[in-house]
Parts: structure tokens; C-alpha cells; sequence
């Protein structure tokens, strides 16, 4: 073996390398969120070097602002793109917007007519969904559009209500669709056993289509591993269904009429297990048997009232489960735990939240503690655990603009990448740098 001393030149080339390596190294540990749910569906923050408390109590600083119109959906972010989308109610349009995530500069946006006839009337309610090159939106009313994800260019779209016959359900469309291969799996509400509808994501041809049921619900379809099967899970307002990915047909079901049709917080995955929440209905663990193609209830929750409440009845907000509890925002703000087998409570506050009817907050964990963005606007950070909520920081990520019975809010989910969360109300779209320094 042969070594060479390396001349000045070579030193400075190897620094050079040295430093590109560190900075494809820094540039792969930063995550996207390019859906509903960040990367993996599952609502949880996994990029490294985040701050272990907010650099202040008041707003937090921005890296950029850049002006909005009025609308509930969360943004996405993939590819060094933000995208979200909006209303301008005055010239009644919806629009996408694709917006840089390095300055917050619009790069393209597309509009197109959108008469509501739904309540809560302020914008669309889905977080735009991008999948390599593609982007994929259905706004409030059910225009379904695929567009490529750098320009704006119109690939193929969907309107529900014509091509389908669907129903707008009281408060519109909203739940993301599924990728899962070639397929985007999405709820439609359409005649025909059409609730459910597989298409080809590339060109918008249906491959199948499952469930009989005009109200599609709420709740985003969710891909899970049970019992050795993988199985779409569509929660819609009268059962629980399991489907086969591969062509829609039912592997098992349980009925559960939704009071209102508010099935929209995702199904959590434990083991086997799935748990739901409903704002009027309450909690439910179902099990899931040997094989993935039967299923039970393990157990639910006693109450069927909004008020009177004894498990965890949640209107939005998703709730995180552990093999031991249940963490997640009853009906009127109550933060709460549960024991997870019995779906008894370990304990309640109030203290990241505020009490009164549809109070909500997200809940993001990230490694040993939780991001929690209330409807005030608020970012915290706090450990959750079986002995109570812990706080460690608060500050001001925007401020709440849609007013609800007597009070502000903002009931946009935000999304948490580049070591940055990005947020949104009804005036601006924000990033502020998270990155531990």
C-alpha cells in the first residue's frame, strides 16, 4: 500500500468535499411534510436538532409572512415548496398556491369558481397532498385537480357533484386522499357504491370503487398493517370499514352510526388495535383478529352526550396512543388521558387549551415531549405522560382571525419541516425556524 502527501490544493479540495457532505448530510436530516399527517400519515415530528424551548413568550420570530386569503387548510411542504390553499371570497374563487419555502415568495397559483353551499363557509378544508412531481387538492365543493408540483400545469381533475353525483356533506370536502402505489385512494360520497374511489394517480382513470354511503364523512383514509394484512381504513358516518387495497372489497366492518356525521379525527394504530374518537359518540377500541379480516370491540366509551362526558369525545384534533395511554382534546378544550386497554381517565387540565364548546388543539409528538398548537394560536411545548401535563414553553406562532361563538380561533393544522413549522389563519401564511442553534 502506497501513501502520498497531499499538497495545498488537495487539502483545500478535500475541505470542500468534506463541507458538501456535511451540508447533503444537514440537507437529508431535514424532513418534509408533504400531507396531511407529515410524512408517514402519522402526525408525528421526527426531524433532529429542534429547540427545546421557544426563544420567546410573545409572537414568534418569522422567517417570512407571505399574505393569504381565508381558509381551514393546513399547509404542505415537499421539494423547497409550500403549498396551500385559499379562498377569495369577494370573486368567489378557491385557489392552490405554491409559494417558495426559502423566502415565501408565490411562485404559481390557480383559482376556479366555487359557489358554497356549505356552513363555515371560510375556504377549503384539505391539506394539499404531494407525491414526487405531483400535487394533488379537492376543494370545498369537490373539484378534484392534479397538478405538476413545480408549475402549476393542470394534469387531469374531478369534479365530484357532476362526474360522481356526490352529495356535499354539510361542511364540504375535506379529508386528504391516500397514496398508496398508483393509486390515490379518496373519499367521494359519490352514487353506486361510491363513498370510496381508487384512481390511478397519474392519470385519473377509477380503478375501483367500495361502500355504499352518500355521506363520505370527514375522516382522511388511512393505510394499516392488521394482523399481518395491509387495509385501508375508511371511518365514514355510519361503520368502520377495512378494505383491500388492491380492490376496495370489504374485509370487515363494524357499524357505528355518527351522530351529525363528525367521524374526523384519524384512526390511531396499536398493535391490532384501532382507536376513534367522536365528538358526540366518544371513544372506541376496536381489535382487530388473526389474519386482519375480522374485527371487534374491544371496548367503548359510555357516553353519547357532548357534555357529559367520561372518555375522550374530540371534534377535530387527532389523539396520540402509546402502548399504556391515550392523549388527546374532549369536546369542550378538556386535554385528557386515558388508560389504554379500559379507556378510563387517568387525568384532565385545561391548561393548554381554554374551555368552551369545539375548544381544539393539535397535538405533534416530537421525541420525548409535544409540539401542541391550540386555537389560540399558541405554540407550546409540554410532556405528557400518566402523571399529567408538564409545561415547558409557550409563545404566539399567529394569531387566531375566525371568531366561533364568542371567541377567536384557528383551526388549521400546521406542518413541521426544514426544522421549521409553517402556519397559516385567515391572513398569512407563516414559517419560523425551529432549528436548535
Amino acid at each position: 500500500m502506497k501513501f502520498h502527501r497531499m499538497g495545498r490544493d488537495s487539502i483545500t479540495f478535500t475541505g470542500c468535499v468534506v463541507a458538501l457532505l456535511a451540508f447533503a448530510a444537514g440537507m437529508a436530516a431535514a424532513d418534509d411534510w408533504p400531507q396531511w399527517g407529515g410524512p408517514r400519515r402519522d402526525i408525528v415530528w421526527r426531524e433532529k436538532n429542534i429547540v427545546r424551548t421557544l426563544p420567546t413568550k410573545g409572537l414568534l420570530p418569522r422567517v417570512w409572512s407571505t399574505p393569504i386569503g381565508e381558509g381551514y387548510s393546513g399547509p404542505a411542504v415537499a421539494n423547497g415548496r409550500v403549498y396551500v390553499m385559499d379562498r377569495i371570497r369577494a370573486a368567489g374563487n378557491e385557489r392552490v398556491l405554491c409559494l417558495d419555502a426559502a423566502d415565501g415568495n408565490i411562485l404559481w397559483k390557480h383559482a376556479w369558481r366555487a359557489q358554497y353551499t356549505v356552513d363555515y363557509p371560510a375556504g377549503p378544508r384539505m391539506t394539499p397532498l404531494v407525491d414526487g412531481d405531483r400535487l394533488y387538492t379537492i376543494g370545498t365543493m369537490g373539484d378534484m385537480f392534479c397538478f405538476q408540483a413545480d408549475s402549476g400545469k393542470i394534469l387531469w381533475r374531478k369534479n365530484f357533484v357532476d362526474d360522481f353525483g356526490t352529495q356535499i356533506p354539510t361542511w364540504g370536502m375535506v379529508a386528504s386522499p391516500l397514496v398508496e402505489g398508483d393509486q390515490l385512494i379518496t373519499l367521494v360520497g359519490g352514487s353506486n357504491k361510491g363513498l370510496v374511489i381508487s384512481f390511478d394517480k397519474h392519470t385519473g382513470k377509477e380503478l375501483w370503487r367500495a361502500l355504499e354511503d352518500s355521506e363520505p364523512g370527514y375522516c382522511p383514509p388511512m393505510l394499516f398493517t392488521l394482523g399481518g394484512t395491509p387495509q385501508v381504513i375508511i371511518w365514514h358516518p355510519h361503520a368502520v370499514s377495512s378494505l383491500n387495497p388492491a380492490n376496495g372489497e370489504t374485509y370487515w366492518e363494524i357499524p357505528w352510526p355518527i351522530k351529525a356525521g363528525l367521524c374526523v379525527p384519524a384512526p390511531r394504530q396499536i398493535g391490532n388495535r384501532l382507536f376513534l374518537t367522536a365528538f358526540y359518540n366518544g371513544p372506541m377500541m376496536i381489535e382487530v383478529g388473526p389474519g386482519g379480516k375480522t374485527a371487534k370491540i374491544a371496548w367503548k366509551g359510555k357516553s353519547n352526550s357532548e357534555q357529559r362526558t367520561d372518555g375522550l369525545h374530540s371534534i377535530m384534533p387527532t389523539p396520540w396512543v402509546n402502548e399504556k395511554n391515550i392523549y388527546g382534546v374532549c369536546s369542550y378544550g378538556q386535554l385528557r388521558c386515558l388508560d389504554v386497554q379500559t379507556g378510563e381517565r387517568q387525568w384532565e387540565t385545561l391548561a393548554a387549551t381554554g374551555e368552551g364548546r369545539w375548544w381544539n388543539a393539535f397535538l405533534i409528538p416530537h421525541e420525548d415531549r409535544f409540539f401542541i398548537h391550540n386555537e389560540q394560536g399558541d405554540l407550546i411545548i409540554a410532556e405528557l405522560s400518566p402523571a399529567g401535563y408538564k409545561e415547558l414553553s409557550r409563545a404566539k406562532l399567529v394569531d387566531p382571525t375566525r371568531k366561533v361563538m364568542d371567541r377567536m380561533t384557528i383551526w388549521s393544522h400546521p406542518a413541521f419541516a426544514m426544522q421549521s413549522v409553517f402556519a397559516r389563519n385567515d391572513k398569512e401564511l407563516v414559517r419560523v425556524d425551529l432549528s436548535a442553534k
